[in-house]
């Protein structure tokens, strides 16, 4: 495969050959995914719900690098068909997969006494029904060499936070998935290792804020809460994930990564 001129020859171009497939990547932590692994040389598929952002972000990463066009996929997780139709569409176009984000998600808020059945399943089927879905359809394509899938679960897999019920179990679910998927798909060479993000700037971050009365100071006292003074950035998880889909991490698989500032190690958060 020919690579960008701007990537040859440095070791932006760890993943030269690889196809990877990333879910949600219209948007957010997703789309920086996209543009951190196609920077390192990887043909990129982005599976996503939102037809318009997922075309437009696919059309923009094409352009910025014409010799790594980037597909889009419209699929709902929830949906079994779509999953394997999106995993079809990488067979036909690719013919093998070498790298598999699982970071497309759903949060729907709610307390005990509010959270329905609907809710419940709509939040599980999404975060965790759908990864394992993928997977379960996506390790055929996989070479004999191996790969590399991570999972994008949440600091509320391990920390709990109000209202957030059906979210921290179906990331909580991811984890274990994780380490289970990990064991079994050893023997493939496949591995397998989940990013935990913290408050990252996403489109779903502005739409929480938008939502509170104290819009204007909450960012502020937010940023205060972490040692390193600041939320993330997409690109911060995008470069954990770029580092589980290289080979300088061919030795980790079951593995956490917590990318929050250092949120979650206090004793209050």
């Amino acid at each position: 495969m020919k690579m960008n001129g701007s990537n040859a020859g440095h070791a932006e171009g760890s993943l030269s050959g690889r196809v990877a497939l990333i879910t949600g990547g219209a948007h957010g932590i997703g789309r920086a995914i996209a543009e951190k692994f196609q920077g390192a040389g990887s043909q990129v598929c982005i599976l996503d719900l939102d037809d318009e952002a997922g075309r437009a972000t696919a059309a923009a990463l094409t352009q910025a690098n014409p010799e790594l066009p980037v597909c889009y996929v419209h699929a709902d997780l929830a949906i079994t068909n779509d999953i394997k139709l999106a995993i079809e569409r990488v067979k036909t176009q690719y013919g093998r997969l070498d790298l598999l984000v699982n970071n497309a998600g759903v949060e729907i808020d709610a307390p005990l006494a509010k959270l329905s059945e609907d809710i419940w399943d709509k939040v599980l089927a999404v975060n965790l029904r759908g990864p394992m879905l993928l997977v379960r359809e996506a390790v055929p394509l996989f070479p004999q060499s191996g790969g590399s899938i991570i999972n994008i679960a949440s600091i509320h897999a391990t920390h709990a936070f109000e209202n957030s019920i059906a979210y921290a179990c179906s990331k909580a679910g991811l984890v274990a998935l994780t380490r289970n998927l990990a064991l079994e798909l050893a023997p493939r060479r496949i591995r397998v290792n989940v990013i935990n993000p913290g408050y990252i700037d996403t489109r779903l971050w502005e739409e929480y804020l938008r939502s509170m009365p104290d819009a204007e100071s909450l960012p502020e006292r937010v940023a205060a809460l972490h040692p390193l003074g600041r939320r993330g950035k997409p690109s911060d998880v995008a470069e954990a994930a770029l580092f589980l889909a290289q080979d300088g991490s061919s030795f980790l698989t079951g593995t956490q990564i917590v990318v929050d500032g250092g949120l979650t190690i206090q004793a209050h958060v």
